[in-house]
């Protein structure tokens, strides 16, 4: 009989993962189950696989967290699939504490949960993603300058990084706009040696900012928690908006505060079950 894994489906503002606790189940090849278990027809659907874990010896952390796209390819950072891990870890009783440290590929990040206390449950999540920068060697070289062209329309823009790479486009048109023609394109742009997240972003009359993504090595995804800061951050960085942003996405929205006082960007949103299951690797 082969063996099976058990797993836990979430989703955070839409943006769906497949979570395995490798305490307890281990995966030896993360990269082929997560390109299996992704496939939305024949697979258990979603936007990639998650691995919660023990952090690394010698680090502050309380766990550690490996995510890969729904293509296999390793991601460094997911403020979406964090935020979820919050939760988990909360609600299946693995810890009593509201103040998580995550270790990540892109550092150890700080989960703040608001609990409910007449329920006990996780509510929302604030996730301290620490500082963006504009220049990261190895994600973006700068000589490729502000503009890409994909199918022929040139989209300018700001590169962020959030630990991992994202380049945001303001438009005028995001309601029309084919995010997956022009997406893929802008994607391998030789821009990205890495490849990048692509934000397609539109400032509306009430001031919020709405956002779609075309994510690294997923595609078209409902949210993006990164993807939402690296939007709030290159909005006020060109004078779109000012530092608290709501970033209107097409599962949900988040709130996005890029701090003063400390320079780090800290994002605040939702977190749910969808469903668990039993699963061959």
């Amino acid at each position: 009989m082969a063996r099976t894994v058990r797993f836990t489906k979430m989703q955070g503002a839409g943006n769906d993962y497949i979570y395995v606790n490798t305490l307890l189940f281990k995966l030896d090849d993360p990269e082929a189950t997560a390109f299996k278990w992704s496939a939305r027809h024949t697979g258990i659907g979603s936007d990639g696989l998650v691995l919660i874990g023990k952090p690394t010896e010698g680090t502050d952390a309380d766990y550690s967290m490996r995510i890969f796209n729904a293509d296999g390819s390793e991601a460094m950072m997911c403020g979406n699939a964090s935020r979820c891990i919050g939760k988990y870890l909360y609600e299946k009783k693995l810890t009593d504490k509201r103040k998580i440290r995550l270790e990540t590929l892109s550092g150890v990040k700080e989960l703040d949960l608001h609990v409910n206390p007449s329920t006990d449950k996780v509510e929302s999540v604030t996730v301290d993603m620490l500082a963006p920068r504009f220049a990261v060697a190895g994600q973006y070289d700068e000589k490729c300058g502000d503009t890409l062209n994909a199918e022929g329309r040139d989209f300018r823009g700001t590169f962020v990084s959030m630990g991992n790479p994202h380049f945001v486009t303001f438009v005028d048109d995001i309601g029309s706009l084919d995010i997956a023609r022009y997406g893929r394109v802008m994607e391998r742009d030789k821009a990205f040696p890495e490849r990048c997240n692509i934000e397609f972003a539109q400032i509306r009359p009430d001031g919020t900012i709405r956002t779609r993504v075309w994510e690294r090595g997923s595609g078209i995804t409902m949210a993006c928690g990164t993807g939402a800061c690296a939007t709030a951050v290159a909005a006020a960085s060109t004078g779109r908006a000012g530092r608290e942003s709501a970033i209107v996405m097409d599962g949900g929205t988040l709130h996005i505060e890029w701090s003063k006082d400390d320079g780090h960007v800290y994002m605040t949103g939702p977190a749910a079950f969808v469903f668990e299951g039993e699963a061959e690797p």
